[in-house]
């Protein structure tokens, strides 16, 4: 006997991570050793009837503006989630973190729900 089902499958690959929050501090705008920037944020995120959550954020290439964010504001995040490793303190240690592709204060209505949709689209087309 077959199930079928009209909800879209999980596509295998697929790492997709949408976040909608306040930020808990100031963006932090980094130089890395390569030259690039990328703005450091700590985004903290309240699931309904739940306890507060607090989720890194690295921006690469961010807009000029995202370095003057401040504490409090309400953000939109698109992007994916990463684990990654580092040498500090003469032991491996590791972070994980979400990669942001796109970051829009929610004040800008059109500009977050494109942002989500857009993120949506590159799930929903690879199905």
């Amino acid at each position: 006997m077959s199930v079928s089902s009209s909800a879209p499958r999980p596509v295998a690959g697929t790492n997709l991570t949408i976040l909608v929050g306040v930020l808990s501090r100031d963006a932090e705008l980094r130089t890395l050793p390569s030259g690039d920037e990328l703005v450091a944020l700590e985004l903290t995120v309240r699931p309904d009837g739940g306890p507060a959550e607090s989720v890194p954020v690295a921006w690469p290439s961010p807009t000029a503006a995202a370095a003057s964010w401040s504490a409090g504001q309400e953000l939109v995040v698109t992007g994916r989630v990463r684990r990654r490793y580092f040498r500090a303190g003469g032991s491996t240690q590791s972070r994980t973190e979400v990669v942001a592709d796109r970051v829009v204060p929610t004040r800008r209505t059109a500009a977050a729900a494109k942002a989500v949709e857009v993120a949506v689209a590159s799930v929903t087309e690879r199905l």
